[in-house]
C-alpha cells in the first residue's frame, strides 16, 4: 500500500469512527494539509466511496461535510458475510426457527462466558466498559465509549456480523442481552441507535443503577 493509499484508508477509518467531517477536521486529525485532504476526498467521492452534504452556517458560505457510502464498507470486515447468511438460512430450512434459536442461544453462552471472565471481576461501569470495549475492538466491532450528562455510552461504529444480523435479528437481541447480564448488578442498559435499523453506529445508554 503506497502512501496515498495509506492516507485515503486513514479519512474512510476516522469517518467510520467518528460520523461525517468537514476537510478542515479531517486535516486537523491527521496532521495533513487541508488541501491534500480535500485531493483525497475528491478521488474518494469519484470512486464512489464517499458523498458530501452541505449544511448552512451562521455566517458565510455553507460548511461541507463528508460520509461514507455504502460502498465504502467494503473496506471494513464483513467476517465471511455471504456464508454466514447461506448458513442461517440453510439451518432454518431445516431445523426451522427453534433450531436457529438455539444455535443463537449456545453462541450466546460462550460469548458470555468469555466476556465474564474479563468482565465481572472489575468492580466499576467506567472499568467493565474499557474492558468490554477492548472486547469488541478485537472483534471488528470498532468500539468505544464515553460519558455523556452522567450516563455511560458504549459506541460501535461498525457491525462486522451485520449481513447475518439483518436475516436474524435475534443475534441483535442476542448481544443486548449479553451487555445487560454484564452489568446487571450496576447499571442498566439499553439499545438507542442500531446499525441494521440504518443508524450509523449502534449506541448504548448505560445508565448507573
Amino acid at each position: 500500500m503506497n502512501k496515498n493509499e495509506k492516507s485515503a484508508e486513514k479519512i474512510l477509518q476516522l469517518l467510520k469512527e467518528q460520523g461525517e467531517m468537514t476537510a478542515k477536521q479531517l486535516s486537523e486529525k491527521l496532521k495533513m494539509t487541508t488541501m491534500g485532504v480535500r485531493q483525497h476526498l475528491q478521488s474518494l467521492e469519484e470512486s464512489g466511496e464517499l458523498a458530501f452534504f452541505d449544511q448552512k452556517a451562521l455566517r458565510g458560505r455553507p460548511t461541507r461535510f463528508w460520509q461514507l457510502t455504502e460502498k465504502a464498507n467494503d473496506h471494513f470486515e464483513n467476517r465471511h458475510e455471504e456464508l454466514s447468511v447461506q448458513l442461517i438460512i440453510s439451518v432454518r430450512e431445516v431445523f426451522g426457527e427453534q433450531g436457529l434459536d438455539k444455535l443463537i442461544n449456545q453462541r450466546e453462552k460462550q460469548t458470555l462466558a468469555l466476556y465474564q471472565q474479563a468482565v465481572l471481576p472489575l468492580p466499576t461501569i467506567d472499568e467493565r466498559l474499557q474492558a468490554l470495549v477492548k472486547l469488541r475492538s478485537e472483534e471488528g466491532y470498532m468500539a468505544s465509549f464515553e460519558v455523556q450528562q452522567g450516563c455511560y455510552w458504549l459506541f460501535e461504529n461498525h457491525c462486522p456480523i451485520c449481513a447475518a444480523a439483518t436475516e436474524c435479528l435475534s443475534f441483535c437481541r442476542s448481544e443486548l442481552n449479553i451487555f445487560q447480564l454484564l452489568f446487571e448488578d450496576l447499571a442498566t442498559v439499553t439499545r438507542e441507535d442500531h446499525i441494521v435499523e440504518g443508524a450509523r453506529r449502534c449506541a448504548y445508554k448505560v445508565v448507573e443503577k
